[in-house]
């Protein structure tokens, strides 16, 4: 066998390898990207509940590939449905605990008004700004 001449095998390998690590490359980068996504869609929707469901789509359909993975090395679904279940939870804890603990807040504070300050003078009448 010479050099030149690659088999359909040796060629279908290596196009499912690149195919392979594109997907990697494209999974691996995706949340960096998606984080500046941010100022151009609007912090309403990505810091919201619209934001959660939107990323937790985009993880589990990136997830994918690795879940097909799984229900042929076991052929059963149990195996899939257990990583899409750890997935779940690791994702929930992520987005409801952890979150607004790094980032020191709190979804229910947002959405109360702010506290009403008011100035009296020393008669005991409000004093607008």
């Amino acid at each position: 066998m010479t050099t030149t001449s690659i088999s359909a095998a040796a060629t279908a390998g290596r196009l499912r390898h690149l195919l392979s690590a594109a997907w990697g490359a494209v999974s691996g980068i995706a949340p960096h990207v998606l984080h500046h996504v941010g100022p151009l869609a609007g912090a309403a929707i990505l810091a919201g509940t619209g934001g959660r469901v939107l990323f937790f789509l985009l993880g589990l359909g990136l997830a994918t590939p690795m879940l097909v993975r799984l229900h042929r090395r076991f052929r059963t679904w149990i195996a899939p449905a257990i990583a899409v279940a750890i997935f779940v939870v690791t994702y929930t804890l992520s987005s409801i605990f952890i979150g607004p603990l790094i980032t020191g807040t709190n979804d229910s504070s947002d959405l109360s008004p702010p506290p009403a300050t008011a100035t009296t003078d020393q008669h005991g009448h409000a004093i607008t700004p």
